[in-house]
């Protein structure tokens, strides 16, 4: 694979997996819970492990593509950020948006 391919799959992996926890009342889209909703506070909880996730599978291209560059907490912070707005779509969905019950 491409190193722009790779760089699209990496974006496309981090908008779905930001958008995930707002899509779905099940733990990961996986694992159903005992409540009927999810709070605010999981679906937080969630958007950071699976920023790690998505995260690794960057590492694991760029491992694949060669050598892998020291990143400083700047690099963290930005990717971070990007994460967020990536999951805007979904935020507003679940909470900005009115839906019929």
């Amino acid at each position: 694979m491409s190193q722009t391919a790779s760089v699209w799959v990496v974006l496309l992996v981090a908008l779905v997996a930001a958008n995930l926890p707002f899509l779905n009342e099940r733990l990961f889209g996986a694992v159903p819970l005992s409540t009927a909703h999810k709070s605010l506070a999981i679906r937080f909880g969630e958007l950071v492990v699976l920023y790690f996730i998505a995260g690794g599978i960057g590492l694991l291209f760029e491992r694949r593509a060669g050598q892998i560059s020291a990143q400083g907490w700047e690099f963290y912070a930005v990717t971070a950020s990007l994460f967020v707005v990536l999951a805007f779509p979904g935020f507003t969905w679940r909470y900005l948006m009115k839906h019929r019950h």
